[in-house]
């Protein structure tokens, strides 16, 4: 019998808790989004800023993110949700998979830019702390895919390949039943927490402020979502030229990211001043959680004086 990589168990992609319906796919999603609010506010931290305000990010990135999300990939595969007979309802069902991570940038980049606003952040201080979280949060949600048996590519023989039941509706037609597929779900984890270490690596060592942190995840993840996209088995994706449009996406992220990173070079050749735009309240937060802290200090150091013996 072949080397393989199995699927799990279709019963594992949901189950019941009392009356609600638990999907794998949501929950590796909730998972990826509290990592990475996690990370950001330890990362905050470091930039002076108050890590609660990580949660204020997520409260306006996360509800605008999905909603992007969803509509982007729906209006990208209108075969899987427009075709004849077709149930229009399952545009809402996003526990059944199909949020691309293209349009939950989008939605979340103006989440972001919001929060930045209000608060009166500087978003390209913002935008470098979450950049790389967004990696180990996209990981997580990529085990989503294998609990719903989806984003596999072209035929393999090699020993990782995935095991993908016939019955599946995303099984290609012609195919002899038992055949394996390229694990591009596993592929991605690879390549994103490959990306997570690398760009902390980089971000250390040549001092990437002003975006630039961003502009190089763009660029990895874009250069290497582009080759992944276009071994994808996935007929339904509407293309330009025949190419998917995931894979034009793909590689509009890294020219965006290439764009990014020259043109704030250049902009701005020094270091960040600040975090802060202006009176900012995450900044007065930070500051008297120092300040408290400080008087804290003091007031047990001069309860020690004056109770050391004479």
């Amino acid at each position: 019998m072949k080397a393989s990589i199995s699927s799990p168990p279709s019963s594992w992609a949901q189950f019941q808790i009392g009356p609600v319906t638990v999907h794998a796919y949501a929950l590796c999603i909730i998972a990826g989004i509290i990592v990475a609010t996690l990370i950001l506010g330890r990362r905050l931290k470091r930039r002076g800023i108050e890590p609660g305000f990580a949660v204020d990010i997520a409260m306006w990135s996360v509800p605008l993110g999905i909603v992007c999300a969803r509509f982007y990939h729906v209006f990208t595969h209108v075969g899987d949700y427009f075709a004849p007979g077709d149930n229009l309802w399952n545009v809402f069902a996003i526990w059944d998979g199909g949020n691309a991570l293209y349009g939950s940038l989008i939605g979340g980049t103006v989440g972001i830019w919001i929060a930045c606003r209000r608060a009166q952040v500087r978003f390209w201080s913002i935008a470098d702390a979450l950049a790389p979280a967004l990696l180990v949060a996209q990981s997580l949600g990529r085990l989503g895919n294998y609990f719903n048996h989806e984003l596999f590519g072209l035929p393999t023989t090699l020993p990782w390949g995935l095991q993908i039941e016939s019955t599946n509706a995303k099984f290609p037609p012609g195919l002899p039943a038992g055949t394996l597929f390229q694990p591009l779900f596993l592929y991605e984890i690879v390549w994103n927490l490959l990306g997570f270490a690398l760009i902390l690596f980089l971000e250390r060592r040549f001092a990437l402020q002003w975006g630039k942190v961003l502009a190089t995840y763009l660029i990895w993840y874009g250069a290497g979502r582009s080759y992944l996209e276009s071994i994808r088995i996935d007929p339904s994706s509407i293309g330009f030229l025949g190419v998917p449009a995931n894979v034009w996406a793909s590689l509009f992220a890294v020219a965006l990211g290439i764009v990014l990173f020259v043109v704030q070079t250049r902009r701005h050749p020094g270091a960040e001043p600040s975090a802060f735009t202006g009176v900012s309240r995450v900044a007065m937060q930070e500051a008297q959680s120092t300040k408290e802290k400080d008087s804290s200090h003091d007031v047990g150091e001069h309860q020690a004086t004056t109770s050391a013996p004479r």
